[in-house]
């Protein structure tokens, strides 16, 4: 069934309650397939069968007591201004509750000292009452939402607390006066520094997720939004949303690259960092392709445009990195079933605290007290966000790295791997032949036999060709004889060089020549053996041999490092491909890798990762994304090594955006600090209630500190997962 995408922008969320009614509503709506909702970006993101329409879904997020607003995916601008009000709202509610707390603050520091410098009684609940009925009034709307709606949140558990503790005050303040004696004790610091952190906390907890999520628009301010383009009249300027498929753009020193294109004049060095994680600038010549948002370092290009808007590889990048942000991770369904009941359940051990406190030591006041704290501390603000907020650090950190994941079960599910399967061809080797070995006839040399086969080819663009002029610049062989009558033949090319007449080819060429190859078979058969192709150059006058030039697939000069990173990991690896044992293990044997699974068919190469799995193993397949198609949706894990290609985007779980396997390994390792900082997260967010809320209860937890520790568990939730920022993939230096 094909789905549509739709996103919202949601306000009001506050803690993993929110989010299970705002997601509760949205699956209500005829036609919604699924529906997701981050408390940490503040946003919802829904699939429908293309029924449910976008107004409909803001209004019942509205019906419940939230705002909604219908956003693009990729409008970086607005959701990055959204974020800024966010914070800066919250900036101006915690400064604010500071201020009127203050002569709080103040007291409460100096009473351990001997010194009274609380306000008088009327004073105190002048400032409780700003901070309770003015700055506080957000609680008391969310608590009144949600009660409408029949559900409970965090504003719910503040707005009884510090309403509690305030009313308890105003009570003992009257009872205070009406009895000759009496040590007046008051409880209007409580509400006033409670909702004080509170808001500290809010502000805080915002910075900090704002934080995680600076991959996202670093890669949003990539964007480009002009053109210079080639018209008939000369270069002019153009909006890019009016640059066309086909037009020509010049791209000058120092600027961006506007659109993805084609370089059909001139040559650069371009920094490609942002978006693939290469540190070292590419040159790019006549005929490269180039991404939009990559910066021109030292050279005028001329490109011919082949992609714009939507269909840049800047914008798939960002929309995966957006839908992977937007994702759960598996292990919040746990706490998507905590928090349905949390709030109620806290209520409850209020309660309970109450009844307790009240008929086992009579003191009324002393049993209020504690239920406050109970409160107070059980906000479930740290849960919501323990897991979203490592989702996005780590996704983000990732984009840099050139790592495209696209979902949060992706990445718990690289977490768990046990072992790692490559294709050979293209993914562990270059995919390019190289010429491994060259041999001539008696009275001939070896040199003779390149310099004569890469005149030859001096004009073919085939891999082989490519090779051989490649071996024979590498002989310093810059000044290659002319060719005469050239002609290409069934195996093979033709042609007069140096008055001989030539004939290089495959061993069918041979024969249909009739040219003999016993001189040279020996040799050949070994090669073969050990996985080398072969060409012939003979005489085709005298139907003599003159020599053999073996071509194998090299190695990637990263593919040993990334077999040698994963083992030490305690992950095993495999290689899948289709070619022979003999190439298949002489491949192999340079890399270190022991189990080899070779002359595998393509549509058999997902059985072979299904027989991996059988064994108990939770399998990543690494691969181009084009043949590998399969074999990588058949593996637990999908890492496409695509180069940034289309098909390894939509293909596979995981997309290195280089071809570099090494990548295939940081990946794995990205993944397991995620999913620990995750684990990690969640369990400080259930620790401060396991731990705070019997002490709250047993007395032993004042609603001051109460409301200090549940700021500072959201906090310390969201600053664990900041500390994924400084990841960075840890690749060696390749020997030269």
């Amino acid at each position: 069934m094909k789905t549509a995408g739709v996103n919202l922008a949601i306000d009001g969320m506050t803690c993993a309650a929110c989010v299970s009614r705002v997601e509760r509503a949205l699956s209500e709506v005829p036609g919604v397939v699924k529906a997701e909702v981050n408390l940490a970006t503040k946003s919802a993101r829904i699939e429908t069968d293309g029924m449910a329409a976008p107004a409909a879904l803001a209004a019942a997020v509205e019906d419940i007591g939230y705002g909604a607003s219908i956003v693009a995916a990729a409008d970086m601008a607005a959701q990055e201004r959204r974020a800024e009000v966010r914070e800066k709202r919250a900036r101006i509610a915690a400064l604010a509750g500071l201020v009127v707390a203050a002569p709080f603050l103040v007291a409460m520091a100096a009473a351990p000292f001997g010194r009274n410098w609380m306000p008088s009684p009327l004073m105190q609940a002048l400032l409780a009452g700003v901070l309770q009925f003015g700055l506080g009034a957000r609680f008391y709307i969310g608590a009144w939402k949600s009660m409408r709606s029949g559900s409970a949140t965090m504003d719910l558990l503040v707005a009884l607390g510090t309403s509690a503790a305030y009313g308890l005050s105003l009570y003992l303040w009257q009872d205070g006066y009406g009895h000759e004696g009496h040590v007046l004790h008051l409880y209007f610091e409580s509400s006033a520094v409670v909702i004080a952190f509170v808001l500290l906390g809010k502000w805080l907890e915002e910075r900090a997720t704002s934080e995680t999520a600076s991959a996202i628009r670093a890669l949003g301010k990539l964007r480009v939004s002009v053109a210079r383009i080639v018209t008939p009249a000369g270069e002019v300027e153009r909006p890019i949303e009016e640059v066309r498929v086909g037009d020509r753009a010049v791209v000058r020193v120092g600027e961006r690259i506007p659109v993805d294109g084609r370089i059909v004049e001139g040559s650069a060095g371009v920094d490609e960092s942002m978006v693939t994680g290469e540190s070292l600038p590419v040159s790019k010549i006549v005929g490269d392709s180039v991404i939009g948002g990559t910066v021109d370092l030292d050279g005028r290009l001329v490109i011919e445009v082949t992609a714009t808007g939507s269909e840049t590889m800047l914008a798939k990048v960002i929309r995966l990195v957006e839908s992977a942000q937007a994702s759960k991770a598996p292990v919040q369904k746990l706490v998507d079933k905590v928090s349905a009941v949390f709030v109620p359940v806290v209520v409850g051990i209020a309660v309970a605290t109450v009844i307790f406190w009240g008929f086992s030591t009579g003191d009324v006041e002393l049993a209020l007290v504690n239920a406050v704290s109970v409160l107070v501390i059980a906000c479930p603000c740290a849960l919501g966000l323990a897991t979203p907020t490592a989702v996005l650090a780590g996704t983000g950190v990732a984009a840099k790295a050139g790592i495209l994941v696209r979902d949060a079960a992706a990445l718990e599910r690289a977490a768990g791997v046990g072992v790692v399967v490559f294709d050979k061809t293209g993914t562990l080797t270059t995919g390019e032949p190289v010429v491994t070995a060259v041999d001539a006839v008696p009275g001939e040399r070896p040199e003779t036999v390149i310099r004569l086969a890469a005149a030859l080819e001096a004009g073919s663009e085939h891999p082989l060709a490519r090779a051989v002029r490649a071996e024979a610049e590498a002989g310093h062989m810059d000044r290659l004889p002319g060719v005469d009558d050239f002609r290409a033949v069934v195996g093979g090319l033709e042609g007069i060089v140096e008055g001989r007449a030539l004939l290089f080819g495959n061993t069918g060429a041979m024969a249909a020549a009739g040219v003999p190859v016993a001189p040279l078979k020996a040799h050949a058969d070994a090669l073969s053996a050990q996985g080398h192709g072969m060409s012939w150059l003979a005489d085709r006058d005298s139907r003599s041999l003159i020599g053999l030039v073996a071509f194998s697939d090299a190695p990637r000069p990263e593919a040993e490092q990334a077999v040698a990173m994963l083992r030490r990991e305690g992950i095993g690896v495999v290689m899948l491909t289709g070619d022979g044992r003999g190439a298949a293990e002489r491949i192999g044997t340079k890399l270190g890798i022991k189990e080899i699974v070779a002359e595998v068919k393509p549509a058999d190469k997902a059985q072979a990762v299904e027989h991996l799995k059988a064994r108990g193993l939770v399998v990543a397949m690494v691969g181009d994304g084009v043949n590998d198609a399969p074999a990588l949706a058949a593996a637990d894990v999908g890492i496409a090594m695509g180069g940034g290609t289309d098909v390894a985007i939509e293909t596979a779980g995981i997309t290195l955006m280089r071809n570099d396997p090494r990548l295939a390994a940081a990946s794995v390792d990205l993944a397991r600090r995620t999913v620990s900082t995750i684990r990690r997260g969640l369990f400080w967010a259930f620790a401060y209630n396991v731990v705070g809320i019997p002490l709250a209860a047993a007395g032993i937890l004042s609603p001051v500190f109460a409301g200090a520790a549940m700021a500072l568990s959201s906090v310390s939730v969201v600053l664990n997962a900041l500390l994924l920022r400084r990841w960075r993939p840890k690749l060696p230096n390749l020997r030269p």
